[in-house]
């Protein structure tokens, strides 16, 4: 879990040193990477590609690259420790999503907790002038997206392979990816490339690391990891980007993660 963490903070810098290409073109380079490297796992276990509930699926793609390309565009933005914090409202929107797609009880305290997070959005956008009403409206419709995107893939989860759920969201994204880049292309030069084909390697080495830490660990032990991609992102932004903080805005952090730690916990 510690490593796929590290793995993943590693792709978010290098989305952020190719801050000179758009979003949606890194996107289309690491879609393109993930499309072939899920097409021959399948084949390898020779599952059907297409699946079942194709309704579904595509609609899990349309809205995990809505996500995707938020979240890449929020973190070339605004400062990547304040981008990685705000993406952790994704489990906040998926509790509450939840309760009207995959009728989940939620506890009234849980609506507590959800408020201090949200208070701790409010302070960091209040009291960081590098972060606009815009780009927070961008960052918050990337959670909003993953929030659905992992209630549609807890529907899924009895009907389709992992990896069938996977491929989808590289199909969906790829033509679109490819028809807006083709309009707002910035040609990669040098080691852009080098950057490029990181993200793609880190996205997936990644997601195999975290998906082995929940096969052979309790959730509830090893979720808690995830929130160390906070100091990651403090510490690589530091050394890489100079990126410093007030005080207000680390407290307005320190709020968006107490309320969605406590969140999950209950």
């Amino acid at each position: 879990m510690l490593l796929a963490g590290f793995l993943f903070s590693l792709m978010n810098v290098a989305v952020k040193l190719v801050s000179h290409i758009p979003a949606i073109e890194i996107i289309l380079f690491r879609s393109a990477f993930s499309l072939v490297f899920t097409y021959l796992l399948l084949k390898q276990k020779k599952v059907p590609v297409l699946g079942h509930n194709k309704k579904l699926l595509i609609m899990r793609g349309i809205v995990g690259s809505v996500g995707l390309i938020a979240f890449f565009y929020t973190l070339q933005r605004i400062p990547l420790a304040s981008a990685v914090t705000l993406n952790y409202l994704a489990p906040v929107f998926t509790a509450i999503m939840g309760i009207f797609i995959v009728k989940e009880k939620v506890r009234a305290r849980q609506f507590f907790y959800f408020g201090i997070s949200f208070i701790g959005v409010l302070i960091i956008e209040g009291f960081d002038p590098r972060i606009s009403i815009i780009d927070l409206s961008i960052a918050l419709v990337a959670s909003l997206a993953m929030g659905l995107a992992y209630n549609i893939i807890r529907k899924l989860n009895t009907t389709e392979h992992p990896l069938v759920i996977m491929i989808y969201f590289p199909m969906i994204t790829l033509p679109i990816a490819a028809i807006i880049s083709s309009i707002i292309w910035v040609q990669p030069s040098g080691w852009d490339w080098v950057i490029l084909l990181a993200v793609g390697i880190l996205t997936q080495f990644a997601q195999y690391f975290l998906t082995l830490a929940y096969q052979n660990a309790q959730v509830a032990k090893i979720s808690s990891l995830s929130y160390l991609s906070i100091i990651y992102a403090l510490a690589f932004g530091l050394l890489i980007f100079g990126e410093t903080y007030n005080l207000m805005t680390y407290i307005g952090m320190s709020f968006v993660l107490v309320g969605v730690v406590f969140n999950i916990r209950k």
